[in-house]
């Protein structure tokens, strides 16, 4: 199991990906927030899509402040999961494209100093 395990430098934890096969997309779906994209993403998201960007950017992102956000789908009560996030079968619909940071979960600096916080939510955290 262990040649499995990622880490980072700064990082006081490991990841081991395989447990996102059993998670159900925890990092996907909760609370409010914002899946911040850049233009080079969403230039590859669209194209992924095969959608002109104009048409991807008004069925899917939202506009905050100077910045762009994938949407979100209320699922329940204070419960959202990413416009991407397939509920039934639990998996990104993007994967191969999702935004960057996406890809750097659970290395999040907000989580640099606080691994109790990120296991919380993330069943890979080791």
């Amino acid at each position: 199991m262990s040649k499995y395990l990622i880490e980072k430098d700064g990082f006081p934890y490991k990841f081991n990906p395989l447990a996102c096969f059993e998670c159900g997309g925890r990092c996907c779906i909760g609370e409010s927030g914002y899946i911040w994209v850049r233009y080079g993403e969403i230039e590859q998201i669209a194209k992924f899509l095969n959608l002109e960007i104009e048409e991807f950017a008004d069925k899917y992102l939202k506009r905050v402040k100077n910045r762009y956000s994938l949407q979100e789908v209320k699922i329940g009560i204070d419960n959202y999961a990413c416009i991407f996030f397939d509920i039934e079968s639990k998996g990104c619909k993007i994967y191969q494209v999702r935004p960057i940071q996406c890809q750097k979960y659970p290395f999040w600096e907000i989580f640099k100093n606080n691994q109790e916080e990120v296991k919380k939510e993330c069943l890979g955290v080791i």
